[in-house]
């Protein structure tokens, strides 16, 4: 049992929490109860939060969930826990199948609390079925078109809870649609789509965006394109890089307003190379030059982020105004909502997983917290 109290919730400026194995078990304001048979943390007036979530990550601390290996996992997990995320999908790349049901097979063999680290909730899909067009960092060379001969052996695993796929062409729709049946979340990515294409894949049961504005078509106001398509619809959560690299501080600012706080997922969308520091790194085979936070490829396209998620929070709150009572529902509700863990992950609430950020005065994570285990201290 842990008992933290003095902290600030989003629901009270100063209040208390405990726990009860993996669970939160009792949470109210003002002065704690005393239990004796609680650990005691004193949150020193600050700010108690959901334990962040990132749905779309493909690696860190020279760790890639392409590698395949449960080390690699362990390491990214472990990582996680520093900058208070508690829960991550393993996020791959456009790859070939070989390499792709590799790092699936690797991911549903790891699935769950990992030692010292975040939660492996899943994986997230990132390609192969998007359009070459907007690729991106993705190697062209293996971007194709959906194959059912391919994906249903994939969607069997039991371990993909988020894909991205450009909703254009044909042999995708059947794609989503046996993703929409499974409970996956089918997110809207590496896109050319028309506006109403992209309303079609909403009609299928599509929710999300991926890393919105990159890799997709513009908004144009007698055009809106892809990114007017999940702007416009208040069915799709869109996810976002905050990294201010990615997306401009205002258009941040235009999204959130847009979208409102329960319509937005922050993500970082990060690489190996994240907690390394400039020099080179790799993603999916292609070399990365990371210099001066940003990962670029040899002919300057962005290659993923070196974005931390409480980075990325803090990020958030100086761009758009919002408090952290306001804007935490962005790094960890959303997320666990979208991909079907709202029941039990996301929020403080008594009976949800306790899955928790302590953050210090300054927004450093200070404490973070999975299933009731106290996993990183400052």
């Amino acid at each position: 049992m842990l008992l933290i109290h003095n902290a600030h919730l989003p629901s009270a400026q100063r209040g208390w929490l405990l726990t009860d194995g993996t669970q939160i078990a009792q949470m109210g304001d003002g002065d704690a109860p005393s239990i004796e048979a609680a650990q005691v943390i004193d949150a020193q007036g600050g700010w108690l939060l959901p334990g962040f979530i990132d749905v779309h990550v493909h690696g860190s601390a020279g760790a890639d969930a392409m590698d395949a290996t449960p080390d690699a996992l362990t390491t990214m997990a472990r990582f996680f826990a520093t900058r208070g995320v508690t829960g991550f999908l393993a996020t791959t790349m456009t790859h070939s199948e070989i390499a792709i049901t590799a790092a699936l097979q690797n991911a549903a063999a790891c699935m769950g609390k990992i030692k010292g680290g975040a939660t492996l909730l899943g994986v997230h899909l990132e390609g192969p079925y998007i359009n070459l067009k907007v690729k991106g960092a993705q190697d062209g060379q293996y971007v194709r078109t959906a194959d059912p001969a391919e994906y249903l052996h994939w969607l069997a695993l039991n371990v993909i809870r988020e894909v991205t796929v450009a909703p254009e062409f044909p042999d995708n729709v059947g794609f989503i649609k046996a993703c929409v049946e499974r409970g996956i979340n089918v997110s809207i990515g590496h896109t050319q789509a028309t506006y109403e294409q992209v309303n079609a894949a909403i009609e299928l049961g599509a929710r999300h965006a991926t890393h919105t504005f990159n890799a997709m078509t513009g908004l144009h106001h007698r055009n809106p394109g892809t990114v007017g398509g999940v702007m416009a619809s208040e069915l799709v959560t869109c996810e976002m890089i905050s990294d201010t690299i990615h997306v401009h501080p205002a258009v941040m600012k235009i999204l959130v307003r847009a979208k409102g706080v329960e319509g937005v997922a922050a993500i970082t969308d990060a690489i190996r190379a994240a907690g390394m520091g400039d020099g080179v790194s790799e993603l999916g085979g292609q070399t990365v030059t990371v210099k001066n936070g940003m990962a670029t490829l040899a002919d300057g396209t962005l290659a993923g982020s070196v974005l931390t998620l409480d980075q990325g929070f803090r990020n958030v709150l100086a761009v758009t105004g919002l408090s952290p009572d306001q804007a935490w529902p962005m790094f960890s509700a959303n997320a666990a909502r979208q991909i079907g863990l709202g029941d039990r992950k996301g929020r403080l609430q008594v009976g949800y997983d306790a899955d928790l950020v302590l953050l210090d005065a300054d927004y450093q994570v200070r404490q973070t917290i999975v299933e009731g285990e106290i996993v990183y201290t400052k």
